[in-house]
């Protein structure tokens, strides 16, 4: 069990009845909360979820439109992202009461500052390394529009500026990261076809082969509902086409790809996670057609390289610079 689950389960009688549980990890919390339902938008979680609880728990971007009596928030990462769900629920649930729960060390008593709008918050419960915060909503906001939340921004490309729409959540949100402008730098060559943006997060790369090569078919992949919707934005607003999947890694991509780009996450919540990265650098050869090239740039001190080369058998550095890599390996 999640040991926020477990800080949860300490204060039963707070959660009778209807309760949403948003952001909710993928353990047994719903198996002890029977009445609950939850609301997630990390693809690999709600796959978990489905599997143990099929129906009760919704997946996207967008608050669950049933009715409840009281909802459970768990600390996102983002601060912005955190700021959109509690105003989603604090706005469908006035008078009741509203709970925040996260690891100490994910920075839960800094948020519980982002209850004060609503009524007057009180911890009530400090154990498993993390806190459990309550507010009574007396002061309900209006419901948070999430395209009018989004950062806008324009890259300069050869091919012409290219607009970035990023929603709360999304890596490097509202600006550019330094690996990614990086690989935008050493597009150059790519194999003709079907190109994979995997971890697309506002869809950046994506939208940039799409806009540099027009023939290519394009697919932009993230685990996460916030990134997949940003990514769709953009290239609705740089006038582009490509198929959007939210999906849990590589094992959710096309097969016969051409190529595969991607800045691979290796960071979930506040815990640092290489699986996503490693299994795509395990499984990559797989998805591509023999002469199809996987091409991703990393932080320099990720020891990649070896590991490419154990499933692809060769692997070269295309460029380097501020600490990052690019790296190229294609399929025999």
């Amino acid at each position: 069990m999640d040991p926020r689950s477990e800080v949860l389960l300490r204060q039963p009688e707070y959660f009778q009845g209807s309760v949403l549980l948003v952001g909710l990890p993928a353990d047994e919390l719903l198996n002890e909360l029977p009445d609950a339902h939850g609301w997630c938008w990390h693809a690999g979680d709600q796959a978990v979820l489905d599997a143990r609880f099929a129906g009760r728990v919704q997946f996207g971007v967008d608050i669950p439109e049933r009715a409840f009596d009281t909802a459970v928030v768990f600390l996102p990462k983002s601060k912005e992202l955190s700021d959109y769900v509690l105003k989603a629920v604090a706005a469908r649930l006035p008078g009741a009461d509203v709970f925040l729960v996260g690891e100490k060390k994910g920075g839960i008593e800094g948020a519980s500052k982002q209850l004060i709008p609503f009524g007057k918050p009180r911890k009530l419960d400090s154990a498993r390394h993390c806190q459990l915060w309550q507010v009574t909503v007396e002061n309900a906001p209006a419901a948070p529009v999430l395209h009018e939340l989004a950062q806008h921004y324009e890259l300069p490309l050869a091919e012409g500026p290219l607009k970035v729409v990023s929603l709360p959540g999304v890596f490097s949100h509202g600006r550019l990261d330094r690996g990614s402008a990086l690989l935008l730098e050493h597009l150059d060559k790519l194999p003709s076809g079907h190109v994979l943006d995997f971890g697309c997060g506002a869809g950046v790369l994506g939208a940039a082969v799409k806009r540099r090569y027009p023939h290519n078919n394009v697919t932009l992949l993230d685990v996460d509902a916030f990134a997949t919707a940003s990514s769709r934005l953009t290239l609705a607003a740089n006038g582009l086409e490509g198929e959007v999947i939210t999906g849990n890694g590589i094992d959710a991509a096309p097969m016969g790809l051409n190529t595969i780009l991607s800045n691979p996450p290796f960071h979930v919540g506040v815990h640092t996670d290489y699986h996503a990265t490693e299994n795509l650098l395990q499984k990559a050869v797989k998805h591509l057609k023999s002469g199809g090239e996987l091409r991703i740039v990393a932080n320099s001190f990720l020891r990649y390289q070896p590991l490419i080369e154990e499933h692809f058998g060769a692997c070269s550095v295309k460029a380097e610079g501020q600490g990052f890599r690019i790296y190229s390996a294609k399929r025999r």
